[in-house]
């Protein structure tokens, strides 16, 4: 079990996908991403959605990102985030996103 104080030391953000790019190199289908934060910025972020949705259906779409992780480097790319998203039973992967027209950096809680 997560505790609440625990809980609350993840720092969720409204994010808007401002570039969505491939990222050359990588083991596995993953886009490279410049996600808009409002206050904290512009992250760069991997994705490993490519087999999910196309470059399209990603560009200015709203997400909620965890903007508090340790960066990562993937096939020379340095992520600065997670987006979260959801799995069912039957390996169908959905984005999480608000269902109303936030600002970037608004914060998830």
């Amino acid at each position: 079990m997560v505790s609440i104080k625990e809980f609350a030391n993840i720092d969720l953000r409204v994010g808007k996908i401002i570039e969505i790019s491939d990222l050359e190199g990588a083991r596995g289908p993953i886009y490279k991403a410049k996600i808009d934060l409002g206050e904290l910025g512009v992250r760069n972020i991997a994705m490993g959605l490519k087999n999910v949705y196309t470059k399209d259906e990603l560009l200015n779409r709203l997400v909620i990102v965890v903007a508090n992780l340790d960066p990562k480097n993937i096939a020379n790319f340095i992520s600065e985030g997670m987006l979260l998203a959801a799995e069912d039973d039957n390996g169908t992967i959905a984005l999480l996103k608000p269902d109303k027209d936030l600002k970037p950096g608004s914060r998830v809680r």
